[in-house]
Parts: C-alpha cells; structure tokens; sequence
C-alpha cells in the first residue's frame, strides 16, 4: 500500500521526498507510520521501474533537494492498481482507506463503482471477530464486555458505510 500512496500523492503534482512521506504519515495516521527505512526503497524500486521520475533542485542551503514526479507509465500504473483493486486490498479497512483516498483518479466513474461494488459485497458478507464452531458470534452471545464493544463498534461502522456505499452507488 506504500507505492499506492507514493503513486497517489504523485499524481496529485510532485513532491519532495520530505512532503511526501508527510502526506503518506498523515493518510495511515499513527497506526502505521512510515519510516524513512521503508519510504526511500519503496521510492527506489519505482523510480528504477520507470513509474517515477527524480530531478535534484538546489535546496535552500548547499545540500540538493530531489523532486518526484510520476511518469506516464506511472500514472498507467497507478490507475491499474485502483481499478484492479481487490482481496486484502478490500477486506483490509487500512487497505481499502489508501485505495479510496484515490480512488477519484480514475477517469471513469464506471470503474470507480465496480471498486465500490467489491467492498459493499464484501461487507455484506456475515462476519465476526469470533466463532464458536461454525457459528458466528455477535454482539448478544458474549458477556465479555470488550469483546462486545468490538463487535458494536465494528456492526456500527459496517452498517455506516454500506450506507454511504449504496448512496454513491445509486
């Protein structure tokens, strides 16, 4: 999902290795913060792929500063990332959040919902943190009361954005 953002922000206009990691910070938030170790091969491996183009701009002090911007085979890639979008990229909420974030790149709305429909059918699947056998446990069939915090807060969010979801969708 790292390259994602990298892609994503890029398209959006170049940017300096600094801003960028400051976008991606600031879209993962502090459950996943993204280190230097992680950003600047992640940017490496795109740059050698031709996804992303580094020019040097003279900094503000003697030491150079290196501008990203995407390429056309970039910006290709990034659009086939979001449309192709699935499995863990739509089960996984911190997954499916970079996708959506964006999402609106793509230039036809049309692939833009078949993303949509992937999530709204994943979460209209039955699901639940816990199982007794084949049985799904819900909110009624704990006396544990963080396990039933869960299960409330995840039911709340899940109905929350089918919600959302059918509302784009129509």
């Amino acid at each position: 999902m790292l390259e994602l953002a990298i892609l994503g922000f890029l398209a959006e206009g170049p940017l300096h290795g600094y801003q960028l990691r400051h976008r991606i910070a600031q879209l993962s938030g502090h459950a996943r913060p993204v280190s230097d170790g992680s950003l600047y091969p992640a940017i490496n491996r795109l740059v050698n792929a031709g996804l992303l183009e580094r020019r040097a701009e003279p900094g503000a002090s003697a030491a150079q500063r290196h501008m990203l911007s995407l390429t056309d085979a970039g910006r290709r890639d990034l659009l086939r990332r979001l449309r192709d979008a699935d499995g863990l990229d739509i089960s996984d909420s911190t997954r499916y959040f970079t996708v959506l974030a964006f999402l609106s790149q793509l230039p036809a709305v049309a692939d833009q919902h078949v993303v949509l429909r992937r999530r709204l059918q994943f979460l209209e699947q039955p699901a639940s943190f816990f199982r007794e056998g084949d049985r799904l446990l819900g909110v009624e069939d704990t006396d544990d009361p963080y396990r039933r915090g869960m299960l409330t807060i995840a039911r709340a969010t899940s109905r929350a954005e089918r919600s959302w979801l059918r509302e784009v969708l129509d």
